[in-house]
């Protein structure tokens, strides 16, 4: 039963009901509450609770160190605020790379503890069978191709995948792979344009870009990378709509300077 007044709910038939209308999909990661409640309210259509939490939120050099447990605990947070967003949230790195039953008891937790709607995972081909089993025990999968941060120690460096003849057959044939294991969705984080392209009009489901050029059914971004909150590195990709962080140090000097000069609180800020 829907609630009066309550927005509509965005779910994966959603996104796919979206693609097929060419209407584009919003993405924006998502860690804690007050943030999933100001993006839900803004109408961002989907919240990934992302592994990027490691170098977002802990201050880590990659997202390899995330823990089940942690992202289990911000995901719930997120949920518990979004009324309109589908929520997703991240496998972190080894929670369903052993096989494909430590996936499914890890993906659980997500949905039972976490009250995500949507788990995502990295990988191609070799985790099909995975997201199959999965999707078969009703859990949506959203895949993750291209760039995939979990695996840098293996890669070396943040560069553009399929920037090669071989490389982007493989991600074509990955994505091709992950739709007909039962994906829902799929993101692809730092190919070239003209890849995307090629990955979205190859495949039924949506494709979320982050680095990947106009041609996706959707765009994602860090959301601390949009709002100029998170300033050690900027990819190229990014485009800060606005400068918080800056904002933010220049409130908290002021506060720091009236307090200092005996300015604050004033006479109508206390009791």
């Amino acid at each position: 039963m829907t609630v009066a007044g309550a927005p509509s709910k965005v779910t994966t038939a959603t996104l796919r009901q979206m693609k097929a209308r060419r209407e584009r999909i919003t993405a924006l990661t998502a860690y804690d509450h007050l943030f999933a409640a100001l993006l839900d309210e803004a109408g961002v259509d989907v919240l990934l609770v992302g592994d990027s939490v490691a170098t977002v939120v802990q201050g880590r050099d990659t997202t390899v160190p995330v823990t089940m447990d942690q992202m289990v605990y911000h995901t719930e947070m997120v949920a518990r605020a979004a009324r309109r967003a589908l929520v997703v949230g991240d496998l972190p790195f080894l929670s369903y790379q052993v096989g494909a039953e430590d996936a499914l008891r890890n993906a659980g937790r997500l949905l039972k503890e976490g009250l995500a709607e949507a788990v995502k995972l990295e990988g191609g081909v070799e985790f099909a069978p995975t997201v199959q089993r999965l999707v078969a025990a009703g859990i949506p999968v959203m895949g993750h191709l291209g760039l995939t941060p979990q695996s840098i120690h293996q890669f070396g460096s943040y560069r553009a995948r399929g920037t090669d003849d071989a490389e982007q057959r493989r991600i074509l044939d990955d994505a091709k792979a992950l739709a007909e294991a039962g994906a829902f969705a799929i993101v692809l984080e730092k190919v070239p344009a003209a890849l995307a392209q090629r990955v979205t009009a190859s495949i039924a489901v949506p494709t979320i870009g982050i680095g990947a050029g106009p041609h996706t059914d959707g765009q994602i971004l860090v959301t601390h990378d949009l709002l100029g909150l998170f300033t050690r590195f900027r990819p190229r990709f990014v485009r800060r709509y606005k400068q918080l962080g800056a904002e933010i140090g220049e409130a908290v000097r002021a506060y720091c300077r009236d307090v200092q000069g005996g300015a604050f609180p004033a006479a109508d800020e206390s009791y």
